[in-house]
Parts: structure tokens; sequence; C-alpha cells
């Protein structure tokens, strides 16, 4: 088994890795838009101090962030055979569908969503965790 935190990535909030391989099977923890510095893709404050939230911009820097940490581990996005998406709000499935869908297609993971309640900070509006399998050398 081999389980990293990368350095260069928003730390975890407790104590698990982003992510692990057990085998052929690469485990990717819930993964947000928020960025190393504690801030998040798709969060702007206005000139009010009203959040505005972005779930298109959010949803990309998910997937995109999946991806780097899925690179960590010479695997990729195309490698991914499952996904678990948690949306706080399911008026937000058609912007989250439109931009997994530049992601994947109908031969791409499959997929689970589901609304919950929060997740661990207000500007927040998705979180996702991914399988891939990407046999060993």
């Amino acid at each position: 088994m081999d389980s990293k935190v990368l350095e260069n990535k928003a730390q975890p909030l407790g104590h698990y890795p982003h992510v692990k391989r057990v085998g052929d099977f690469i485990y990717v923890s819930g993964t947000s838009s928020r960025r190393p510095d504690n801030t998040h893709v798709g969060a702007k404050q206005d000139e009010e101090g009203n959040w505005q939230l972005d779930i298109r911009k959010q949803t990309r820097a998910v997937i995109e962030n999946i991806g780097a940490l899925l690179q960590s581990m010479d695997a990729g996005i195309e490698d991914i055979i499952d996904i678990t998406t948690f949306l706080v709000n399911m008026q937000d499935f058609k912007g989250y569908n439109e931009v997994y869908g530049t992601f994947f297609d109908h031969k791409g993971p499959t997929r689970t969503t589901v609304a919950v309640h929060q997740l661990p900070h207000p500007n927040l509006l998705i979180e996702i965790k991914a399988i891939a399998y990407k046999p060993l050398a």
C-alpha cells in the first residue's frame, strides 16, 4: 500500500491521505475546490460581503484536483472507474452535470450523486471521491 499527502495541495482536514493505492486500485479521498492557501475556486466575495458560489467552476476545479492527485500515483482521470459526488444543493445538479460531461462520457466511471446537508466549509457546493484502476507495471 502506498498513501500520499501532497504538499502542493490543500492539506487534509484530518488524519487521512489525499490518495491511497491498494494493489491495482487507487482511492482518492473526498476532494473539493480548495486551494493550498485554503481559498476556494468558484467562491468570490462581492463588495457587500456576500459570497457568490459557482458550481461549474467548483466542479471543474474538483475534477482537476482529482486528476493531479491521480498523477501522483502515475494514473489519470481516464483510469477512474467509480465516482461519488456530494452536492449541498440538488439545484446545482444541472451545472455540475454539464461540467462533468466535458471530462467523461457514457463509457466513463460509474457515478453516484447524493445531496448532503453541508460540507466542511460554507463556500463548498461540491465534493467528489473517486476510485481508479491502474494495474501496477
